[in-house]
Formats: structure tokens, C-alpha cells, sequence
């Protein structure tokens, strides 16, 4: 069962949806986790994924389509702002704190992906947050100056554009990744993570209307200046379990979750490898996304306990 919800983020709507436990009933007090999605994904999809199987184990899961995107509202549309992932995911707490059937003192934060950065972001100041996990966690900002040919050059065309948008310029959005298999391969990519990428968001059942894979272009300003891990080790005191595919790629997703779990100082971090999966496959892929959820079920059931 879900039950959809909105809240407000400096004056911009936050649309999303809880997934509800079966023996839900509104006079109890649920343990709950929020949820932070990866760049350019909505709550129907990833999100979605873990959220229902979170639910059965007896938690409520919030999934939500970040500001700016999906069923969110805020102008511009397509904007991937950072600070703005970050603050929706403290104002997603402040909406829960306002249900009865939410067990304030027990509630826990899930990033996957992008959403990873940004919940260790979020988790560094928000004490409201219990305990914390990742899956295939990035840091957006250092994967993008890690992976653009040249970012400072992308800094200075980002800047250029917010010129050209100030004197009246129609505003440039940019396809996040191919927008069909058709297309990458004839690009002549054969990243097997980015094809993998685009099977999952443009030619799968996930597939979903309310995902443009649009990114409006003056976001990369915001997202190269961003720093989601520097300052783990003074301010992450939460639990944390840490998630990471066994078959490591060019998303880095196993080394950030590596470097994410050594910088923590935490007295109860745990690290676990879902053998075989690659970054993409612990999206949806059921043979990687149920070892995944049961270790986090175990670990929220265990830090999260009344």
C-alpha cells in the first residue's frame, strides 16, 4: 500500500510517496526510512524498488522526486542542484515528524547511488537521522571531475550559459545518457555500465514519463563544486552500512563506497559486497537487489529497534 504525500522545501512542492509495512495501522508507530534517489531518477523507479521491500519488512519507506523534478514543482525545470538534493532530504524529516504513525526517534536514511552523496550530506548535520546506508553510494561532484574530459572547461561553458540565460537565452538541457540503446550505439559508446545505464532507464519496464533524462545545463556549477564525504570523519557518528556491487566499473561505485566506509569513524559501520553485481544490476535486478535489501533490513531493524 502507499499512501502519496507532499511537503515543502523553501517554497517548492516535494511530491512523494510512503510505502506502507502490511499490518499497517494508523494508531501505530513505525520505524522509517527515507530514501535519496540517484541523479535523474524518480520515485517510481529505484527508489520505488526499495522502498516496497523495505515495506515488507515492516518499515515505512519514503520515496520522493527531488525539487525541480518529476511531480515536484520549482522552476527550472531538469535543475540538479546539490544543496537543494540535500535540503529535501531534511525537509522529507521535518514532514515525517508531523505524522503520528511515525516513530520519530527511529528514523534511518537509504542514498543510493547520487542519492548516496547526498544522504551523507544530509546525515553530517541531521541528528534526526538514526542510523544511515548506501548503495553503490557516489560522490556526484568527484565522479563528474573524475569522469568529464575536461570539467573546467565544462565550468567555464556552464558559466557562459548563465550569461546567455541572463540576456534572455532559452535554457540548455542536456540528455544525462543516450536516450535509447539505438542511439549510444550509434555514438559508438561501448561503456558496458553506460549501456547498462541506458537498458535500465530507457528500455525497461522502469522506464518511466515522468523521468525527462534532461539536465539542465547550468546545474554542473553546483555539481563540480560538491564535496559530499570530506568531512565523514567529524561529523558522520551514525551507524552505517555501506553497499557496493562486487564487480567493479568506471562509475567507481566500489571504491567510493570503500572510501566512504574507511573515512568513517563510526563505532558500528559495516561493509558489504554483493558478489557479481555491477553498479547497475543493484538497481533492479532481483538476484542483487534482495541480498542488498536484506542486509539492509537487518541493519535498520538492528539500529532502528524501539
Amino acid at each position: 500500500m502507499i499512501k502519496r504525500v507532499s511537503f515543502m522545501n523553501r517554497g517548492v512542492e516535494v511530491v512523494g510517496n510512503i510505502h506502507l509495512p502490511p499490518d499497517f495501522e494508523e494508531a501505530g508507530a513505525y520505524p522509517t526510512i527515507v530514501l535519496a534517489t540517484p541523479g535523474s531518477s524518480v520515485k517510481e523507479q529505484i527508489g520505488g524498488i526499495y522502498a516496497e521491500r523495505l515495506s515488507a519488512s515492516g518499515f515505512l519507506a519514503l520515496t520522493f522526486d527531488p525539487s525541480y523534478q518529476g511531480e515536484s514543482g520549482g522552476q527550472p525545470r531538469d535543475l540538479e542542484d546539490p544543496a537543494v538534493r540535500v535540503e529535501d532530504i531534511k525537509c522529507a524529516v521535518d514532514h515525517l515528524t508531523t505524522l503520528p504513525y511515525v516513530d520519530e526517534a527511529r528514523i534511518g536514511l537509504l542514498g543510493i547511488c547520487a542519492g548516496g552523496g547526498y544522504a551523507i550530506k544530509a546525515a553530517l548535520t541531521e541528528p534526526r537521522f538514526k542510523a544511515v546506508g548506501t548503495v553503490v553510494a557516489n560522490d556526484i561532484g568527484e565522479a563528474m571531475r573524475r569522469m568529464l574530459p575536461d570539467y573546467r572547461q565544462t565550468l567555464q561553458d556552464a558559466a557562459a550559459e548563465r550569461t546567455a540565460q541572463a540576456r534572455g537565452a532559452e535554457p540548455r538541457r542536456d540528455p544525462w545518457i543516450p536516450d535509447s540503446l539505438a542511439e549510444a550505439k550509434a555514438a559508438g559508446i561501448t561503456d558496458l555500465e553506460l549501456l547498462e545505464a541506458v537498458t535500465f532507464y530507457r528500455e525497461t519496464e522502469y522506464r518511466h514519463p515522468n523521468s525527462t533524462n534532461r539536465l539542465l545545463f547550468v546545474s554542473y556549477g553546483g555539481l563540480l563544486g560538491f564535496d559530499a564525504f570530506s568531512l565523514v570523519p567529524e561529523l558522520l557518528t551514525q551507524p552505517l552500512q555501506v553497499i557496493v556491487g562486487g564487480r567493479q566499473g568506471p562509475t567507481g561505485q566500489y571504491e567510493a563506497g570503500r572510501r566512504l566506509f574507511d573515512l568513517s569513524l563510526s563505532k558500528a559501520k559495516h561493509f558489504f559486497e554483493v558478489e557479481g553485481a555491477g553498479h547497475y544490476d543493484l538497481y533492479y535486478k532481483p538476484e542483487y537487489v534482495g541480498p542488498a535489501v536484506k542486509r539492509l533490513a537487518d541493519f535498520f531493524s538492528e539500529y532502528l529497534a524501539p
